[in-house]
């Protein structure tokens, strides 16, 4: 019972934010959540840099990640000294990864790919699973600690489309394009884009346009995944939950490109639908090799138990700002501000 009361706060939670996002972050005024003053021009005016809603939003779908992979392998058994080691590792690798693979594929060194990240960590993670288990003699088990990566990254990828939509990228093309049963249902359900700073107006010119919700259904087909893979993890079915995920996420992160108008490279094919196509095999040869029967059963309480622990929350803290330092700096846009005196209250 506690399992389906877990899953059910999940998807009332999930509702409920993407419900929000969906209808508030396209409006312009949902770009720029600050700007801090860093130096002076001279004559009252400062030179600011933008703190963003994408930065935001992205530090705390990291973080929804890596709770889940915290309560799913304290659910396991797992110590939590491994996990949260796990954890180190991956974000370590992932997080620069997601910068320099961008300006290996695309040529650009102010942006960010969630597609290079996910296959730089897919491809290493179960040998970093086997590094945390030689460096602290903890066991653990490889299977069942790639099901939980799997599941947390769907939903901090699912989660992290709303910082896609706030910044306007990783967007759709104009339903007026789409193929006519498409851009009938598209029609009436799309996304419509204001602020001239936003990457969909500057890049592509498509301010005010109807556009492909794409972001919208990644989020939303992500998280549903997730939610299905947690169903299999919890009764022990770590190659189904493993496999289902991933397989359904990088075949989706391969046709979903196909309703994209953001550059992708000059290829009918790009990079990043080449890696997702790349990632299925591997995916499932690890189910395969790394199978093993259960040795425990999952235990959802004992997972969130991990939550109240004090180094948990102090490591969750610190990893958000960090996370919210790195990708909540704006380089790709500029502010000036200037001060002055009301006279008539002094």
């Amino acid at each position: 019972m506690i399992n389906q009361l877990f899953i059910l706060s999940l998807l009332l939670f999930f509702s409920l934010v993407l419900a929000w996002g969906f209808r508030v972050l396209p409006r312009e005024g949902w770009q720029m959540l600050a700007t801090l003053p860093i130096r002076p021009l001279g004559n009252g005016q400062w030179q600011g840099i933008n703190l963003t809603w994408y930065g935001l939003l992205t530090a705390n779908a990291y973080l929804l990640g890596i709770l889940m992979l915290i309560v799913l392998l304290g659910a396991a058994h797992v110590p939590l000294t491994g996990v949260l080691l796990l954890v180190v590792c991956l974000l370590l690798l992932c997080v620069p990864a997601s910068r320099w693979i961008a300006r290996i594929i695309e040529g650009k060194a102010h942006t960010f790919t969630v597609g290079g990240a996910v296959f730089i960590g897919i491809l290493a993670a179960p040998w970093m699973v086997k590094l945390v288990n030689f460096c602290t003699g903890d066991h653990l088990p490889v299977l069942t600690t790639l099901a939980a990566i799997s599941i947390a990254y769907a939903f901090g990828e699912g989660l992290g489309r709303l910082a896609c939509i706030s910044f306007g990228c990783c967007y759709g093309k104009p339903v007026s394009q789409c193929r006519p049963l498409l851009r009938e249902l598209f029609s009436r359900w799309h996304f419509i884009f204001h602020g001239e700073t936003r990457k969909i107006c500057y890049a592509s010119d498509l301010e005010g346009e109807p556009v492909v919700p794409v972001q919208a259904l990644t989020a939303i087909l992500y998280l549903l995944i997730g939610l299905l893979g947690i169903e299999f993890y919890l009764y022990g079915h770590f190659a189904a939950a493993f496999a289902s995920v991933l397989l359904i996420t990088q075949l989706w992160r391969f046709f979903s490109e196909f309703l994209r108008a953001d550059f992708r490279g000059n290829n009918k094919f790009s990079a990043y639908q080449i890696m997702g196509l790349l990632v299925i095999p591997y995916a499932l040869l690890c189910a395969y090799f790394f199978n093993s029967a259960p040795t425990t059963h999952p235990d959802l309480l004992q997972g969130l138990q991990n939550l109240w622990q004090p180094a948990t929350l102090l490591f969750l803290q610190i990893v958000w700002l960090v996370l919210f330092a790195y990708t909540g700096r704006s380089t790709v846009t500029g502010a000036q501000l200037s001060f002055h005196i009301h006279r008539d209250r002094i």
